[in-house]
């Protein structure tokens, strides 16, 4: 049975998910048109938020205000797993030299909790608080695989959203590169969620099924002898993150 939702509260979390997906300000309007909610409604909460500094605005355009990442902060500082995920991310950089990334599965998302930049910082474009959809990422399809073909259908809509050429935009293609995944360990993908780009991303065992995984991002031009290099690397790295956890009985 789908749980009974309080309206108001609903609306509030809807309008703020809202205004952090958008690249830009957003007007009311352009926010009633998003989510459908009366003006009426919507106006009072706007006022709301913006008096407790939730969202702010420029002219007539709104965006985050500085308590929502107050909030954020706060999830990041009390994540019992993210010290050691830190520790593991400036081990794995300092080997490979490339850009590595700790993220938790939301749904049909991939939440970036945790980034060490490559050496050449211009390739990349930090990530961290971002959220994008699963089955463009190597770090969305290896904790996807962690699941059955069966709940994979069902978590992810349809049809797949198409981010670059590359894009796995068919639920049976995905399904077969998932296979691959299990049975190789570890998920790669090249250019499908950034062009110019390719990840390696193996899933933290320290739940059932797991919720977190590392990944590194390098050049999709890469040869093959050093994508397997950091695959080995990612793979070690990860498995040691995961016996530490377990060992602490972090869950």
């Amino acid at each position: 049975m789908e749980p009974q939702l309080v309206k108001s509260a609903e609306r509030t979390v809807r309008i703020l998910e809202a205004l952090a997906a958008s690249p830009d300000r957003l007007t009311l309007s352009e926010l009633q048109q998003l989510t459908g909610f009366p003006r009426s409604s919507l106006h009072a909460l706007m006022r709301t938020l913006a008096e407790l500094k939730w969202i702010e605005a420029t002219g007539s355009a709104y965006g985050i205000g500085p308590h929502a990442l107050l909030t954020g902060t706060a999830y990041l500082d009390k994540d019992l797993a993210l010290p050691l995920a830190h520790d593991t991310l400036e081990d794995l950089r300092e080997e490979i030299g490339h850009t590595v990334h700790f993220a938790r599965r939301d749904g049909a998302h991939v939440l970036y909790l945790a980034s060490r930049e490559s050496r050449e910082r211009h390739r990349m474009i930090p990530r961290v608080g971002r959220r994008l959809p699963a089955h463009v990422t190597a770090l969305g399809q290896v904790l996807l695989a962690q699941l059955t073909d069966d709940e994979v259908g069902a978590l992810l809509p349809s049809p797949l959203v198409r981010i670059t050429d590359h894009t796995i935009t068919e639920l049976v293609r995905l399904s077969g590169e998932l296979d691959q995944v299990r049975g190789r360990g570890y998920a790669y993908e090249r250019e499908q969620g950034t062009p110019g780009v390719a990840c390696v991303a193996v899933a933290v065992d320290y739940r059932i099924p797991a919720t977190d995984a590392i990944s590194c991002s390098m050049p999709s031009g890469l040869p093959a002898e050093e994508i397997e290099k950091v695959a080995d690397a990612v793979m070690r790295h990860t498995r040691k993150l995961a016996a530490a956890l377990r060992r602490e009985g972090i869950r």
